[in-house]
């Protein structure tokens, strides 16, 4: 996830120098409170668990670099206790009827389907707000944002809250938009993230001889794809819905029933295949609309095709970014296009 943190000069209207003050106000503030993780960890009042999670993260970091060729630079080597569940939440909004979600636009960042803000209570305003103009609203909580450089983004307590591997995960994926982004394409960026994660995970836990930690990543790698299949699945028949000629009372009812099989379809799933593992429980269960659909897919649907790409390159970092820069240097239909077809690596 991306943070929106611009200058708000030549911008107009109170709304939208409220919104970036509030983002330029949270990200100076956690800057400001950032600590050395290297002092923490030789520091004898630190805690003995953040003492080792601060321990697992400079390891993690530099294999990072020297693993995954990612940045070299200063962020993730300090350390913020932001206090909070989330460090900011984002707002996802669409249509009653359709799939392509609201964009906003920015001058650093370009357009991203998002807004996102580091308070919950500022979040919740401006859902209910969307809301009110007849969009379909998804509010969720972010663990982790990137500055793609512009700062030395620190690690956050809300980063260690789970395990070493999710942690990994983390950190490879943030530094992955600081190596290659491109504007107004946030499928293509955060899939490419994803696919540089996924792999940058497979082989540090390889190189820590962490046996059951990769048996237990793979597993909930496959039940991530199932996952995703399901939501894939489900919005190519909202498509058909959407493209029908139905009037609006009964295309809402067309919407309601195909989201009503999503869940039937997640349950089967789960009881059978996933043989009762519940880990998804939380998301089927709360309320589920366009705008949830296409915040899941932005982060799931290109990834078999940079991991596709990524084998083509011999598992070579350097030279799998090499043809993920030309491809992003397309146009997006020809960028789209160049990433499924492509049959070598250059």
């Amino acid at each position: 996830m991306l943070a929106a943190v611009i200058m708000a000069s030549g911008v107009t209207g109170c709304t939208t120098i409220s919104y970036y003050a509030q983002s330029l106000e949270g990200h100076v503030q956690i800057m400001a409170a950032r600590k050395n993780v290297g002092r923490l960890v030789h520091d004898p009042s630190t805690p003995e668990a953040l003492r080792a999670k601060l321990t697992s993260a400079s390891a993690i970091r530099r294999f990072a670099t020297d693993e995954l060729a990612l940045p070299d630079n200063n962020s993730y080597r300090s350390y913020v206790d932001i206090g909070r569940d989330a460090v900011t939440w984002a707002v996802f909004a669409a249509p009653q009827f359709s799939l392509t979600p609201r964009t906003e636009c920015f001058p650093v960042f370009g357009c991203v389907p998002y807004r996102g803000y580091f308070s919950r209570k500022s979040a919740t305003e401006n859902a209910i707000e969307l809301h009110r103009q007849g969009l379909d609203v998804y509010v969720t909580g972010i663990t982790a944002y990137s500055t793609l450089g512009w700062s030395s983004d620190p690690l956050l307590s809300t980063m260690l809250r789970q395990d070493v591997t999710y942690l990994a995960s983390l950190i490879f994926h943030e530094l992955a938009h600081q190596r290659i982004y491109v504007d107004d394409d946030s499928a293509f960026n955060e899939a490419f993230a994803v696919a540089v994660e996924t792999t940058g995970v497979r082989k540090w836990l390889r190189a820590t001889g962490n046996r059951a930690g990769l048996r237990s990543y793979e597993i909930d790698r496959k039940r991530k794809a199932d996952f995703l299949g399901l939501i894939s699945k489900t919005r190519d028949e909202l498509r058909q819905v959407y493209g029908s000629p139905r009037a609006a009372e009964q295309m809402a009812a067309a919407k309601a029933a195909t989201i009503d099989r999503l869940r039937t379809r997640y349950r089967q799933m789960r009881d059978k295949r996933w043989a009762g593992y519940r880990g998804y429980d939380a998301w089927f269960d709360a309320p589920i609309n366009n705008a949830k659909l296409a915040a899941t897919a932005v982060y799931g649907e290109q990834v078999p095709a940079f991991l596709r790409l990524f084998d083509l390159c011999s598992g070579d970092y350097p030279r799998f970014y090499a043809a993920v820069r030309q491809i992003a240097n397309l146009p997006e239909p020809s960028r789209v296009q160049a990433l499924k077809t492509a049959a070598t690596c250059h």
